[in-house]
């Protein structure tokens, strides 16, 4: 299976968290983006043919080959290559309906070159039509990599017709699969997109999981059709129905994707509300939600909660908008009236998010809880340690350190050092220490 666009997956988990998606729609952007870098798509595209043809020169022709059996090959890769579907966060397609038959209807040694070739004659249409660009060629070239490692091997084993008893090279024959997969794909990413190969055997979990599930239909289809290579059509319905699916979870991820971009639109009306109330929050809010951002991936915050934190970073003050100004903007410390309606803004912005709903409904409970602390002397409710949700705690570190290192109407900003000597002072009572951890981390990174 072809897996070009793993280096979106490679970014996170999809998980139930609605903004999730949008991993979705990065692996969709950078399908179609230009070449990152021409240079190397050419050299693996080289090195691939130049295995593809040592491979069909140099392993021993195991059937007679058939110009019209080639053609059909090519057409059915053609068509199966156009049915890409979605699967966590990367897009796939059911190349294995099509291989696995392919390898025991037509000489194994033959079979990469003509992939390619299926490959892309498939893409003719995008290229036409200008929603790929031409010079991608290189890019679906070595994207047929993977056919390599099972051609060679059954080739080498002398595998002609499908029969149980080579469970075992069958077998070996898809580690080669993943392995002749993995190899430039990893190369592509790292060298593109800066990805580690941990990341990206990580990410490719999800083809390696469709790949396998996938295969073993394959090699029945081989098995009923005998090896003939009008065995690819038995397989047509299958992938028409993907097809089907894939279309409909396209149009529901359509919609989630909208209704990100709803969410998105409405905490940034809401944050300039607050920056028109009080400069200070509004600037303040902005550069909070970036160090929350860092934090959260120091920590490895799953999506969802990472996206809790950053709007509850842009939202944390949302509340003061009922507060009085002159409460916020005093050149001066709070009294107890004023300090006390003051700690009713958490609530207040848990209150308006709530009307808001959805996404930001859920969010407000870390506005609620930005202000509590670790040793539970904090407000409204007094949670302490791990009851504090855990994006509530990271925008409280942040927030006080953003706090601590901008000048405000009733004192100078901190030095660098002496924020660094506050934070570490207030580790383990008023902000979680592994929080202060990963954000002097960050800081000092």
């Amino acid at each position: 299976m072809d897996n070009l666009t793993v280096e979106a997956a490679a970014a996170g988990t999809l998980s139930h968290d609605l903004f999730a998606t949008e991993l979705v729609e990065r692996a969709r952007s950078q399908s179609g983006r230009a070449l990152g870098n021409r240079a190397l798509a050419y050299l693996l595209a080289a090195g691939f043919l130049a295995a593809a043809i040592a491979t069909a020169a140099l392993a021993p022709p195991l059937r007679g080959f058939s110009p019209v059996a080639a053609v059909v090959a090519v057409i059915a890769y053609a068509a199966v290559s156009r049915v890409t579907f979605e699967v966590g966060n990367g897009l796939v397609v059911a190349t294995q309906l099509v291989l696995v038959p392919m390898l025991f209807a037509l000489p194994a040694r033959d079979v990469p070159l003509l992939i390619a070739a299926g490959y892309l004659a498939g893409q003719l249409p995008e290229f036409a039509r200008g929603r790929v660009p031409v010079d991608q060629w290189p890019i679906f070239v070595f994207g047929s990599s993977y056919s390599l490692g099972p051609a060679l091997v059954l080739a080498l084993a002398h595998a002609r017709a499908p029969r149980w008893q080579d469970a075992a090279v069958y077998l070996g024959a898809f580690a080669a699969q993943w392995t002749a997969d993995f190899v430039p794909n990893a190369l592509w990413s790292r060298h593109c997109w800066g990805i580690p190969l941990r990341e990206q055997a990580s990410a490719m979990r999800v083809s390696l999981l469709v790949d396998g599930s996938l295969a073993p239909i394959g090699l029945v289809v081989a098995f009923a059709s005998r090896g003939t290579i009008w065995g690819l059509f038995a397989a047509m319905p299958l992938v028409v129905l993907l097809h089907v699916f894939a279309r409909e979870r396209q149009r529901r991820l359509d919609h989630a994707l909208e209704l990100s971009g709803a969410y998105k639109g409405t905490a940034l009306l809401l944050g300039e509300m607050i920056e028109a109330d009080d400069a200070y929050t509004g600037s303040h809010s902005r550069d909070v939600v970036d160090l929350v951002l860092a934090v959260s991936d120091t920590l490895g915050l799953d999506p969802q909660t990472r996206r809790h934190a950053e709007f509850a970073a842009l939202l944390h003050d949302v509340g003061k908008v009922k507060i009085p100004s002159e409460i916020i903007n005093k050149p001066g410390p709070l009294d107890a009236d004023e300090w006390a309606l003051m700690s009713t803004h958490t609530v207040l912005g848990e209150e308006m998010l709530g009307q808001v709903g959805g996404l930001l409904g859920a969010v407000g409970h870390v506005v609620r809880s930005s202000h509590e602390r670790w040793d539970g002397g904090g407000y409204p409710d007094g949670l302490a340690g791990e009851q504090i949700p855990i994006a509530a705690r990271i925008v409280s570190a942040c927030d006080a350190w953003s706090a601590m290192t901008t000048d405000r109407a009733y004192r100078t900003r901190l030095s660098h050092r002496e924020a660094v000597a506050e934070l570490r002072r207030c580790a383990g009572s008023q902000f979680d220490e592994r929080v202060v951890d990963a954000l002097l981390s960050v800081l000092h990174g």
